[in-house]
Protein backbone atom coordinates (compact mmCIF):
# COMPACT_ATOMS: atom_id res chain seq x y z
CA UNK A 1 0.00 0.00 0.00
CA UNK A 2 2.56 2.76 0.81
CA UNK A 3 4.11 1.47 -1.96
CA UNK A 4 1.22 2.37 -4.48
CA UNK A 5 0.58 5.74 -2.65
CA UNK A 6 4.57 6.36 -3.54
CA UNK A 7 3.93 5.39 -6.95
CA UNK A 8 0.74 7.68 -7.19
CA UNK A 9 2.56 10.63 -5.82
CA UNK A 10 5.05 10.36 -8.29
CA UNK A 11 2.68 10.43 -11.17
CA UNK A 12 0.65 12.77 -9.91
CA UNK A 13 3.91 15.02 -9.67
CA UNK A 14 4.26 14.05 -13.32
CA UNK A 15 1.45 14.84 -14.47
CA UNK A 16 1.53 18.45 -13.30
CA UNK A 17 4.68 19.03 -14.79
CA UNK A 18 3.41 17.88 -18.11
CA UNK A 19 0.35 20.17 -17.98
CA UNK A 20 2.47 22.55 -17.18
CA UNK A 21 4.45 22.12 -20.52
CA UNK A 22 1.22 21.85 -22.12
CA UNK A 23 0.37 25.58 -20.89
CA UNK A 24 3.15 27.23 -21.59
CA UNK A 25 3.71 25.43 -25.25
CA UNK A 26 0.12 26.60 -25.81
CA UNK A 27 0.59 30.09 -24.89
CA UNK A 28 3.67 29.75 -26.82
CA UNK A 29 1.19 28.86 -30.31
CA UNK A 30 -1.36 31.81 -29.09
CA UNK A 31 1.53 33.97 -29.02
CA UNK A 32 3.61 33.50 -31.99
CA UNK A 33 0.11 33.04 -34.11
CA UNK A 34 -1.47 36.50 -32.66
CA UNK A 35 2.19 38.75 -33.36
CA UNK A 36 1.90 37.11 -36.66
CA UNK A 37 -1.13 37.90 -37.46
CA UNK A 38 -0.52 41.83 -36.35
CA UNK A 39 2.95 41.87 -37.84
CA UNK A 40 3.05 44.17 -41.11
CA UNK A 41 5.87 42.50 -42.19
CA UNK A 42 4.83 39.32 -44.39
CA UNK A 43 8.27 36.82 -44.39
CA UNK A 44 8.81 37.51 -40.34
CA UNK A 45 5.59 37.02 -40.37
CA UNK A 46 5.74 33.73 -41.90
CA UNK A 47 8.33 32.75 -39.48
CA UNK A 48 6.38 33.75 -36.66
CA UNK A 49 3.55 31.30 -37.88
CA UNK A 50 6.17 28.11 -38.96
CA UNK A 51 6.94 28.67 -34.77
CA UNK A 52 3.16 28.45 -33.70
CA UNK A 53 2.91 25.51 -35.57
CA UNK A 54 5.81 23.86 -33.94
CA UNK A 55 4.59 24.95 -30.71
CA UNK A 56 1.12 23.57 -30.88
CA UNK A 57 2.78 19.94 -32.40
CA UNK A 58 5.42 20.28 -28.39
CA UNK A 59 1.77 20.82 -26.81
CA UNK A 60 -0.59 17.61 -28.31
CA UNK A 61 3.02 15.51 -27.86
CA UNK A 62 2.56 16.61 -24.02
CA UNK A 63 -0.99 16.08 -24.32
CA UNK A 64 -0.44 12.57 -25.58
CA UNK A 65 1.99 11.43 -22.60
CA UNK A 66 -0.26 12.90 -19.85
CA UNK A 67 -3.18 10.78 -21.57
CA UNK A 68 -0.87 7.71 -21.78
CA UNK A 69 -0.43 8.49 -17.98
CA UNK A 70 -3.95 8.41 -17.11
CA UNK A 71 -4.43 11.80 -16.94
CA UNK A 72 -7.45 13.98 -18.17
CA UNK A 73 -7.33 16.42 -21.10
CA UNK A 74 -5.50 19.36 -20.18
CA UNK A 75 -7.82 22.78 -20.59
CA UNK A 76 -5.64 26.11 -21.79
CA UNK A 77 -6.19 29.07 -19.41
CA UNK A 78 -4.97 31.71 -21.22
CA UNK A 79 -5.92 34.35 -23.49
CA UNK A 80 -6.40 33.86 -27.09
CA UNK A 81 -3.48 35.76 -27.70
CA UNK A 82 -1.20 34.70 -25.20
CA UNK A 83 1.79 36.99 -23.98
CA UNK A 84 0.57 39.07 -27.48
CA UNK A 85 -2.27 40.86 -25.56
CA UNK A 86 -0.15 41.94 -22.50
CA UNK A 87 0.63 45.38 -21.90
CA UNK A 88 4.02 44.79 -21.89
CA UNK A 89 3.98 43.66 -25.35
CA UNK A 90 1.46 46.09 -26.39
CA UNK A 91 3.73 49.13 -24.95
CA UNK A 92 7.17 47.54 -26.57
CA UNK A 93 6.42 47.23 -29.91
CA UNK A 94 7.65 43.84 -31.60
CA UNK A 95 10.95 43.84 -31.38
CA UNK A 96 10.67 44.17 -27.51
CA UNK A 97 8.36 41.67 -28.00
CA UNK A 98 10.45 39.25 -29.79
CA UNK A 99 13.31 39.30 -27.61
CA UNK A 100 10.71 38.59 -24.59
CA UNK A 101 9.93 35.83 -26.49
CA UNK A 102 13.86 34.78 -26.80
CA UNK A 103 14.36 35.15 -22.78
CA UNK A 104 11.09 32.80 -22.44
CA UNK A 105 12.36 30.27 -25.13
CA UNK A 106 16.00 30.27 -23.24
CA UNK A 107 13.93 30.21 -19.62
CA UNK A 108 12.38 26.95 -21.24
CA UNK A 109 15.53 25.52 -22.40
CA UNK A 110 16.38 25.37 -18.78
CA UNK A 111 13.18 24.62 -17.32
CA UNK A 112 13.38 21.41 -19.74
CA UNK A 113 17.22 20.46 -18.76
CA UNK A 114 15.99 20.22 -15.20
CA UNK A 115 13.17 17.92 -15.92
CA UNK A 116 15.51 15.75 -17.69
CA UNK A 117 17.21 15.08 -14.67
CA UNK A 118 14.10 15.43 -12.13
CA UNK A 119 10.93 13.44 -13.93
CA UNK A 120 12.51 9.77 -14.17
CA UNK A 121 9.71 9.14 -16.78
CA UNK A 122 11.47 7.28 -19.81
CA UNK A 123 8.40 8.58 -22.08
CA UNK A 124 8.80 12.05 -21.00
CA UNK A 125 12.13 12.06 -21.25
CA UNK A 126 12.26 11.25 -24.65
CA UNK A 127 9.63 14.08 -25.41
CA UNK A 128 12.18 16.76 -23.33
CA UNK A 129 14.93 15.50 -25.15
CA UNK A 130 13.11 16.02 -28.77
CA UNK A 131 11.46 19.58 -27.47
CA UNK A 132 14.71 20.60 -26.26
CA UNK A 133 16.50 20.46 -29.48
CA UNK A 134 13.63 22.22 -31.03
CA UNK A 135 13.35 25.37 -28.35
CA UNK A 136 17.47 25.74 -29.40
CA UNK A 137 16.02 26.24 -32.70
CA UNK A 138 13.39 28.67 -31.85
CA UNK A 139 15.72 30.36 -29.48
CA UNK A 140 18.49 30.95 -32.74
CA UNK A 141 15.55 31.81 -34.71
CA UNK A 142 13.77 34.64 -32.40
CA UNK A 143 17.90 36.13 -32.35
CA UNK A 144 17.50 36.17 -36.19
CA UNK A 145 14.27 38.09 -36.49
CA UNK A 146 16.02 40.88 -33.84
CA UNK A 147 18.58 41.14 -36.18
CA UNK A 148 16.99 41.18 -39.35
CA UNK A 149 17.95 38.22 -40.65
CA UNK A 150 14.97 36.16 -41.45
CA UNK A 151 16.00 32.72 -42.22
CA UNK A 152 13.92 29.84 -41.10
CA UNK A 153 15.62 26.83 -38.27
CA UNK A 154 16.67 23.04 -39.19
CA UNK A 155 13.80 21.38 -40.86
CA UNK A 156 11.53 24.02 -41.44
CA UNK A 157 9.70 24.52 -44.70
CA UNK A 158 10.86 26.61 -47.73
CA UNK A 159 9.23 30.37 -47.32
CA UNK A 160 6.17 30.13 -49.60
CA UNK A 161 6.83 33.24 -52.01
CA UNK A 162 2.84 33.11 -53.04
CA UNK A 163 1.62 32.64 -49.64
CA UNK A 164 4.08 36.00 -48.53
CA UNK A 165 2.78 37.73 -51.48
CA UNK A 166 -0.89 37.43 -50.65
CA UNK A 167 -0.23 38.37 -47.25
CA UNK A 168 1.52 41.49 -48.31
CA UNK A 169 -0.87 42.47 -50.64
CA UNK A 170 -4.03 42.34 -47.96
CA UNK A 171 -1.90 44.19 -45.61
CA UNK A 172 -0.67 46.82 -48.20
CA UNK A 173 -2.63 49.33 -45.89
CA UNK A 174 -2.31 48.12 -42.95
CA UNK A 175 0.99 49.70 -41.53
CA UNK A 176 0.10 51.40 -38.25
CA UNK A 177 2.03 52.74 -35.48
CA UNK A 178 1.57 50.33 -32.39
CA UNK A 179 -1.48 50.59 -30.70
CA UNK A 180 0.76 50.79 -27.56
CA UNK A 181 3.67 52.94 -28.52
CA UNK A 182 2.34 56.48 -26.68
CA UNK A 183 2.90 54.38 -23.35
CA UNK A 184 6.83 54.62 -23.42
CA UNK A 185 6.37 58.06 -24.41
CA UNK A 186 3.89 58.27 -21.62
CA UNK A 187 6.23 56.61 -18.81
CA UNK A 188 9.54 58.50 -19.86
CA UNK A 189 7.33 61.67 -19.57
CA UNK A 190 5.92 61.17 -16.00
CA UNK A 191 9.69 60.06 -15.37
CA UNK A 192 11.50 63.66 -16.23
CA UNK A 193 8.56 65.37 -14.55
CA UNK A 194 8.79 63.58 -11.69
CA UNK A 195 12.32 64.07 -11.16
CA UNK A 196 12.93 67.45 -11.91
CA UNK A 197 10.08 68.81 -10.06
CA UNK A 198 11.22 66.68 -7.32
CA UNK A 199 14.94 67.90 -7.26
CA UNK A 200 13.34 71.46 -7.61
CA UNK A 201 10.65 71.01 -4.26
CA UNK A 202 13.44 68.96 -2.39
CA UNK A 203 15.85 72.12 -2.97
CA UNK A 204 13.47 75.36 -2.07
CA UNK A 205 12.24 73.31 0.93
CA UNK A 206 15.83 73.09 2.37
CA UNK A 207 16.44 76.54 1.76
CA UNK A 208 13.11 77.76 3.09
CA UNK A 209 12.30 75.04 5.44
CA UNK A 210 9.09 73.52 3.70
CA UNK A 211 7.57 76.70 3.43
CA UNK A 212 4.66 75.77 1.28
CA UNK A 213 4.19 79.45 -0.45
CA UNK A 214 7.25 79.01 -2.12
CA UNK A 215 7.33 75.49 -2.50
CA UNK A 216 4.33 75.66 -4.55
CA UNK A 217 5.25 78.82 -6.25
CA UNK A 218 9.04 76.78 -7.88
CA UNK A 219 7.40 73.36 -7.70
CA UNK A 220 3.85 74.30 -10.14
CA UNK A 221 6.10 77.43 -12.13
CA UNK A 222 8.78 74.45 -12.54
CA UNK A 223 5.43 71.73 -13.88
CA UNK A 224 3.96 74.41 -16.51
CA UNK A 225 7.65 75.05 -17.52
CA UNK A 226 8.33 70.95 -18.15
CA UNK A 227 5.13 70.36 -19.86
CA UNK A 228 5.35 72.74 -22.12
CA UNK A 229 9.15 72.27 -23.19
CA UNK A 230 8.51 68.56 -22.96
CA UNK A 231 5.46 68.93 -25.10
CA UNK A 232 6.78 71.62 -27.69
CA UNK A 233 10.14 69.57 -28.22
CA UNK A 234 7.80 66.20 -28.50
CA UNK A 235 5.87 67.96 -31.34
CA UNK A 236 8.88 69.56 -33.46
CA UNK A 237 10.35 66.02 -32.79
CA UNK A 238 7.29 64.17 -34.15
CA UNK A 239 6.92 66.79 -36.61
CA UNK A 240 10.63 66.67 -37.74
CA UNK A 241 10.38 62.77 -38.46
CA UNK A 242 7.30 63.23 -40.78
CA UNK A 243 9.58 65.97 -42.85
CA UNK A 244 12.55 63.82 -42.99
CA UNK A 245 10.63 61.17 -44.25
CA UNK A 246 8.46 62.92 -47.15
CA UNK A 247 12.30 64.40 -47.87
CA UNK A 248 13.47 60.59 -48.30
CA UNK A 249 10.25 59.38 -50.26
CA UNK A 250 11.01 62.15 -52.57
CA UNK A 251 14.26 61.27 -53.30
CA UNK A 252 12.78 57.28 -53.63
CA UNK A 253 10.24 58.36 -56.15
CA UNK A 254 12.79 60.07 -57.83
CA UNK A 255 15.05 57.41 -58.21
CA UNK A 256 12.05 54.94 -59.09
CA UNK A 257 11.31 57.16 -62.36
CA UNK A 258 15.27 57.67 -63.06
CA UNK A 259 16.15 53.61 -63.06
CA UNK A 260 12.77 51.64 -62.30
CA UNK A 261 14.68 48.35 -63.17
CA UNK A 262 17.44 49.56 -60.41
CA UNK A 263 14.60 50.01 -57.68
CA UNK A 264 12.94 46.23 -58.58
CA UNK A 265 16.59 44.91 -58.15
CA UNK A 266 17.49 46.37 -54.61
CA UNK A 267 13.95 45.53 -53.43
CA UNK A 268 14.14 41.96 -54.52
CA UNK A 269 17.50 41.84 -52.89
CA UNK A 270 16.27 43.18 -49.65
CA UNK A 271 13.72 39.88 -49.70
CA UNK A 272 16.50 37.64 -50.56
CA UNK A 273 18.37 38.90 -47.06
CA UNK A 274 15.08 38.23 -45.42
CA UNK A 275 15.07 34.90 -46.58
CA UNK A 276 13.03 33.87 -49.65
CA UNK A 277 14.56 32.71 -52.64
CA UNK A 278 16.07 34.56 -55.61
CA UNK A 279 13.44 33.58 -58.26
CA UNK A 280 10.38 34.05 -55.71
CA UNK A 281 11.88 37.53 -54.61
CA UNK A 282 11.92 38.32 -58.24
CA UNK A 283 8.73 37.28 -58.96
CA UNK A 284 7.25 39.23 -55.92
CA UNK A 285 9.26 42.18 -56.63
CA UNK A 286 7.38 42.30 -60.47
CA UNK A 287 3.72 41.75 -59.05
CA UNK A 288 4.16 44.48 -56.49
CA UNK A 289 5.88 46.60 -59.60
CA UNK A 290 2.66 46.56 -61.29
CA UNK A 291 1.09 49.21 -59.14
CA UNK A 292 3.56 52.23 -58.72
CA UNK A 293 2.70 53.93 -55.50
CA UNK A 294 2.95 49.82 -54.05
CA UNK A 295 6.30 49.54 -55.14
CA UNK A 296 7.56 53.09 -54.21
CA UNK A 297 6.18 52.19 -50.17
CA UNK A 298 7.58 48.56 -50.55
CA UNK A 299 11.21 50.35 -51.33
CA UNK A 300 10.72 52.84 -49.18
CA UNK A 301 9.59 50.72 -46.14
CA UNK A 302 12.59 48.73 -46.37
CA UNK A 303 14.85 51.34 -46.62
CA UNK A 304 13.39 53.88 -44.28
CA UNK A 305 12.45 51.03 -41.94
CA UNK A 306 8.59 52.40 -41.60
CA UNK A 307 6.11 53.88 -43.10
CA UNK A 308 4.04 57.09 -42.90
CA UNK A 309 1.11 55.82 -41.11
CA UNK A 310 3.87 54.16 -38.15
CA UNK A 311 5.36 58.01 -37.80
CA UNK A 312 4.46 59.77 -34.37
CA UNK A 313 1.41 62.31 -35.03
CA UNK A 314 3.12 65.57 -33.86
CA UNK A 315 -0.21 67.05 -31.91
CA UNK A 316 -0.86 63.12 -30.32
CA UNK A 317 3.00 63.63 -28.91
CA UNK A 318 2.87 66.76 -28.11
CA UNK A 319 -0.46 66.66 -25.77
CA UNK A 320 1.17 62.88 -24.58
CA UNK A 321 4.15 64.62 -23.64
CA UNK A 322 2.44 67.48 -21.40
CA UNK A 323 0.09 65.79 -19.66
CA UNK A 324 2.41 63.07 -18.70
CA UNK A 325 5.33 65.27 -17.78
CA UNK A 326 2.50 67.40 -15.74
CA UNK A 327 1.30 63.97 -13.94
CA UNK A 328 4.49 63.23 -12.87
CA UNK A 329 5.65 66.93 -11.59
CA UNK A 330 2.01 67.67 -9.97
CA UNK A 331 3.22 64.67 -7.52
CA UNK A 332 5.50 66.23 -5.43
CA UNK A 333 4.31 69.17 -4.71
CA UNK A 334 0.52 67.49 -3.63
CA UNK A 335 1.40 67.54 -0.16
CA UNK A 336 1.96 71.37 -0.15
CA UNK A 337 -1.48 72.40 -0.78
CA UNK A 338 -2.50 70.33 2.55
CA UNK A 339 0.70 70.76 5.24
CA UNK A 340 3.58 72.92 5.95
CA UNK A 341 7.30 72.55 7.34
CA UNK A 342 8.67 68.87 8.11
CA UNK A 343 5.82 67.27 7.89
CA UNK A 344 5.15 68.68 3.79
CA UNK A 345 8.75 67.45 3.22
CA UNK A 346 8.48 64.20 4.74
CA UNK A 347 5.02 63.82 3.02
CA UNK A 348 6.44 64.91 -0.25
CA UNK A 349 9.54 62.45 0.00
CA UNK A 350 7.15 59.78 0.47
CA UNK A 351 5.19 60.34 -2.47
CA UNK A 352 7.57 60.95 -4.20
CA UNK A 353 9.82 57.78 -3.81
CA UNK A 354 6.74 55.35 -4.32
CA UNK A 355 6.11 57.37 -7.75
CA UNK A 356 9.65 56.59 -8.63
CA UNK A 357 9.02 53.08 -7.78
CA UNK A 358 5.98 53.00 -9.52
CA UNK A 359 7.65 54.79 -12.50
CA UNK A 360 10.44 52.14 -12.60
CA UNK A 361 8.54 49.33 -12.46
CA UNK A 362 5.93 50.82 -15.44
CA UNK A 363 9.12 51.17 -17.32
CA UNK A 364 9.85 47.13 -17.58
CA UNK A 365 6.67 47.75 -19.74
CA UNK A 366 8.75 48.64 -22.46
CA UNK A 367 11.96 47.06 -21.74
CA UNK A 368 12.77 43.23 -20.47
CA UNK A 369 13.91 44.14 -16.96
CA UNK A 370 12.28 43.00 -14.19
CA UNK A 371 9.34 45.37 -12.53
CA UNK A 372 10.96 45.42 -9.15
CA UNK A 373 14.60 46.19 -10.35
CA UNK A 374 13.50 48.31 -12.29
CA UNK A 375 11.50 49.81 -9.74
CA UNK A 376 14.29 49.71 -6.82
CA UNK A 377 16.43 51.98 -9.08
CA UNK A 378 14.22 54.47 -9.67
CA UNK A 379 13.72 54.99 -6.38
CA UNK A 380 17.38 54.83 -5.09
CA UNK A 381 18.25 57.75 -8.17
CA UNK A 382 15.27 59.59 -6.63
CA UNK A 383 16.47 59.44 -2.77
CA UNK A 384 19.86 60.10 -4.05
CA UNK A 385 18.41 63.43 -6.11
CA UNK A 386 16.14 64.27 -3.10
CA UNK A 387 19.00 64.12 -0.73
CA UNK A 388 21.60 66.07 -2.22
CA UNK A 389 19.16 68.80 -3.86
CA UNK A 390 17.58 69.50 0.26
CA UNK A 391 21.37 69.48 1.26
CA UNK A 392 22.07 71.95 -1.05
CA UNK A 393 19.08 73.82 -0.14
CA UNK A 394 19.82 73.72 3.28
CA UNK A 395 23.17 75.45 2.49
CA UNK A 396 21.79 78.21 0.24
CA UNK A 397 19.28 79.23 2.47
CA UNK A 398 22.13 79.39 5.02
CA UNK A 399 23.60 81.27 3.12
CA UNK A 400 21.13 84.02 2.71
CA UNK A 401 20.32 83.43 -1.12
Amino acid sequence: MPMAMTNGARTKKILAALEGNWQAEMEGFHTYTALADRDSDPVRAQVLRHLAQAEIEHAMLWEGRIKELGGTQPVYSGGPGGQADSLATRAGGMRLALRRLEIEESRDIARYGEQLKALGDQGSVAILEHVIQDEKDHYRELGSLIRGHYQAPAGAPKIDAKAVLEEMLDKRNQGRKQPGAWIGDAIYGVNDGLGAIFGIVSGVSGATAGNPKYVLLAGLSGMIASALSMGSGAYLAAKSEREIYHAEIAREREAIQMNGPEARELLSLYYQVKGLPEEDAHHMVNHIASDPDQLLRALAAERLGTSEEALSNPMVSATSGALSTAVGAIIPVIPFFFMQGLPAVVAAAIVSLAAHFAVGAAKSLITVRSWWSSGLEMTLVGAVEGAVTYGIGILLGKGGM
